[in-house]
């Protein structure tokens, strides 16, 4: 299990990314909002989608979720 925390603010392609806590990308803490500890991205992925409609993973720590 990991936490999982979402990025308040949007890249700039548009999507908001997912990140575990100890990602090396993790956004700064006035730019991420904890989502919760959940066993895989894809859950994690879908409680961001309660923020946020578009939504992906992070390359680095949520590989299997990153899609753009």
């Amino acid at each position: 299990m990991a936490d999982y925390y979402v990025n308040k603010k949007a890249q700039s392609t548009g999507e908001h990314e997912v990140h575990t806590s100890t990602c090396p990308y993790l956004p700064e803490p006035n730019n991420r909002q904890y989502l919760g500890t959940f066993y895989n991205c894809t859950d994690a992925i879908a409680e961001a989608k309660k923020y946020y409609t578009n939504v992906d993973g992070c390359f680095h720590c949520s590989k299997e979720c990153h899609k753009r």
